[in-house]
């Protein structure tokens, strides 16, 4: 029985509550098969972790949660849900499975471990966790950065051409492809087919870069042509001015959003009906 209960891990699970604890789920794990012993969770290094008194937080007087510490940039400990909280997993030993039994009794719960918010080598799904705060950190980036460059073209492509971004797309189906409205020597399917080729090569690139770090700061002559980000202070200004920008682009983009839908109108006409 030891040597079975050694050599598992899980393979699909079911989220059952704590009630030892709290509320919390806790992923039980069936149907074990490696033949290894499961790694023990890799030791974190010990940070300085601000007390809530000390810290900025999301709402004055708020609780952080402990598992955002304050350490990642613009951490200001919202977690309402407990997204980011690390999964704990039951590891539970074989079932019996012996068909010269009168009765096969199921596999008792025989130790749990913390799954390692790492990444690994497979480009389609870089991240072993899928609720890791490292890789929400990411897409939290990712979605910043496009909401800004959204909500600058929603604005700029209204003020130099006087159509609203939701109606651009209607425009380009009638009169063509066009760029600012001067008109592009491409089809609608040759401009589909160059930018799914090109973001695709992108993406697939980006996924490939095992470093957690350089995956969301790549740097270089690239993406910091003007080295701004050689001062590790001024890097660390840098990365929160970013992400707090990103954050109000995303509100601003969603409020761009439920206005075309309300009234059918950009932002910029929007606003124009109560100068009149």
């Amino acid at each position: 029985m030891a040597a079975t209960a050694a050599a598992t891990s899980y393979f699909f699970g079911s989220c059952l509550n704590n009630p030892t604890t709290s509320n919390d789920g806790k992923i039980h794990a069936f149907l074990n098969f490696r033949t290894k012993k499961a790694p023990p969770p890799p030791k974190k290094k010990e940070v300085k972790v601000k007390t809530s008194g000390e810290r900025l937080v999301w709402f004055p007087g708020a609780q952080p949660p402990e598992w955002l510490d304050g350490t990642m940039i613009g951490d200001r400990g919202f977690d309402p849900f407990g997204l980011a909280k690390p999964a704990e997993y039951l590891q539970f030993d074989l079932d019996s499975l012996d068909q010269n039994l009168a009765k096969n009794v199921a596999g008792d719960i025989i130790g749990t471990r913390i799954e390692a918010a790492e990444v690994k080598p497979t480009p389609f799904q870089p991240y072993t966790e899928v609720f890791g705060i490292q890789r929400f950190r990411e897409c939290e980036l990712i979605h910043g950065r496009w909401a800004m460059l959204g909500a600058l073209g929603a604005l700029a492509v209204e003020a130099l051409t006087g159509v609203a971004w939701q109606d651009a797309g209607k425009v380009e189906l009638v009169e063509g492809s066009s760029y600012l409205g001067l008109p592009l020597p491409f089809s609608l399917t040759t401009l589909i087919w160059i930018e799914v080729l090109l973001i695709g090569y992108i993406e697939f690139q980006r996924n490939a870069e095992l470093d957690p770090e350089k995956r969301i700061y790549p740097g270089g002559r690239f993406f910091d042509p003007l080295g701004l980000a050689n001062d590790p202070e001024e890097k660390s200004r840098l990365q929160l001015a970013e992400i707090k920008h990103g954050r109000l682009a995303m509100m601003v983009f969603l409020i761009f959003g439920i206005q075309a839908a309300v009234t059918g109108k950009g932002p910029i006409s929007f606003i124009a009906t109560f100068n009149k």
